[in-house]
């Protein structure tokens, strides 16, 4: 049933958005212009992800939308509706610690898009049949660490998986 709000919603332009962020049902009424980072950041009180570039270059601002990576300053936040998003706050400690052991958390600026790449990476180490660890992260631009410490970091990740998998295995 359509409500006074809806329709008031309605007539500014408002698109009802509801989507699944960091696990929980979320709606937020969204000007069809709005993109999904000032969303997050100004709207949903998430302030972990980044603006760097605006143009989906930096990677700053990636986030998962529906599993994969993506430049949340490039998505119209009206296209998230119906979908699971998920930004750097979902992430645990232990999920960033060897990013941290490394070195790779300098700044902060690029911080939260190389953590969620570097997650999306560790969670999928059939990739590294065909690409490098550097070139995995390629999309995401840091002007302190010499991407050295990244790296490292994604790597230890991935050591630990495989580590953790085996032990799995012989169980």
């Amino acid at each position: 049933m359509e409500t006074m709000a809806d329709r008031d919603d309605e007539t500014r332009g408002l698109l009802d958005v509801t989507l699944t962020l960091n696990g929980e049902t979320t709606s937020v009424a969204v000007d069809p212009a709005e993109r999904l980072l000032d969303v997050l950041r100004y709207r949903l009180g998430l302030p972990g992800t980044k603006e760097g570039c605006g143009e989906g270059e930096c990677g700053a601002c990636t986030v998962y939308l529906d599993g994969l990576p993506v430049m949340s300053c490039l998505v119209p936040a009206y296209q998230v509706r119906g979908r699971r998003v998920e930004t750097v706050e979902s992430l645990t400690p232990a999920e960033v610690a060897n990013l941290h052991a490394s070195g790779a958390t300098q700044c902060g600026a690029c911080t939260p898009g190389v953590a969620m790449t570097a997650r999306w990476v560790a969670r999928h180490p059939e990739l590294l049949e065909q690409h490098t660890v550097r070139q995995l992260m390629a999309g995401n631009l840091c002007r302190c660490t010499g991407y050295d410490g990244i790296v490292e970091g994604v790597e230890a990740d991935l050591a630990a998986a495989a580590k953790t998998k085996a032990r799995g295995a012989r169980s």
